[in-house]
């Protein structure tokens, strides 16, 4: 059996187990009548309740990214800018394409160079100019978030004191964004300006939210929207929310810490493969070339690849918790 043909088995048989998982993970028929019912009790009822109910879970709906966007874009390129925007940096679209295109091809002349193999080293260039940048604005972000995360609760107790002394929301907004540091005031300030310009304080706001894409803010949003159209007390509903979020990030700590042991496990063994694979290509390259000239190492290797994926994808989502 030629490699063409061995190539064509694996992927007919990975094509066949992946049509079966879609098949048998699909939506569930009763809850997709559930779901429906409720979508029309929503849409017809006259109680406060569901109305209000049916308003978060929209928000929530519309929060959520679709395939390759990002909630507020409507293509690739817009999602893009927003993912650069969530950074915090002054990043502009063209300086990170500039900037991967020029990884890749620092990598495919050093490689080359190294190794004399054009595919691999072409291979190589395309998977480091596209993940490794991926990777650092995906870094930077969840780093950012957590800081965000981090301090907002401290930013919603100082709203509620000034809401309490008598200000106004807009006002008390525009302290928070002066008196609390880092990403939070930053966002503060970014939403009191645009009020200024004529825009309301819920367009502000979800503007915000939209950038952000953290749920703790699409809350308090929602909070303020439901607050202007049910009324009561607000400052009692953003104090009972700052402490929901304060508990809600116990709860990630909690889990951080008993997953971790679980998460280093996983890193340790889907890196090890590579991290050998590597360090042997480095020592001697003609011994790790023949895994991309021999056929019966080819197919070989792409086997590893396709179980080695199964297992941490497993992994991934034993470790992975939503709260």
């Amino acid at each position: 059996m030629s490699i063409i043909q061995l190539l064509l088995v694996s992927g007919g048989l990975l094509t066949v187990l992946i049509l079966a998982y879609l098949a048998f993970a699909g939506k569930s028929p009763v809850k997709e009548g559930q779901r429906r019912l409720q979508s029309v009790r929503y849409r017809h009822s006259e109680n406060t309740l569901d109305r209000v109910e049916s308003q978060l879970k929209k928000a929530i709906a519309a929060r959520k990214p679709k395939f390759h966007r990002v909630a507020g874009s409507g293509s690739r390129q817009e999602a893009l800018a927003i993912r650069l925007q969530r950074t915090g940096k002054s990043w502009t679209v063209s300086q990170y394409l500039y900037g991967s295109l020029g990884l890749a091809v620092a990598t495919l002349v050093i490689m080359y160079l190294r190794s004399g193999s054009a595919p691999l080293s072409l291979a190589l260039a395309v998977l480091v100019g596209a993940g490794l940048p991926h990777l650092v604005v995906g870094h930077l972000i969840k780093k950012r978030t957590n800081k965000f995360n981090a301090k907002f609760p401290d930013g919603i107790e100082l709203l509620v004191r000034g809401l309490r002394s008598g200000l106004p929301v807009s006002e008390t907004l525009s302290v928070v964004g002066q008196e609390v540091p880092g990403p939070v005031g930053e966002e503060f300030r970014t939403a009191v300006e645009r009020m200024k310009i004529g825009r309301t304080m819920e367009e502000s706001l979800q503007v915000t939210a939209d950038k952000l894409g953290t749920a703790e803010f699409q809350f308090f949003v929602i909070t303020l929207a439901i607050q202007r159209e049910t009324g009561g007390n607000l400052a009692e509903t953003l104090s009972n929310l700052a402490d929901v979020l304060r508990k809600r990030a116990q709860m990630k700590l909690k889990i951080r810490a008993m997953s971790s042991e679980s998460k280093a496990s996983a890193y340790i063994v889907g890196a090890l493969p590579f991290i050998v694979f590597a360090a042997i290509w480095w020592i001697n390259p003609t011994y790790a070339t023949r895994f991309f000239v021999e056929e019966r190492l080819i197919v070989t290797g792409l086997g590893g690849l396709v179980w080695m994926s199964i297992g941490a994808f497993i992994m991934a989502k034993m470790v992975s918790f939503e709260i």
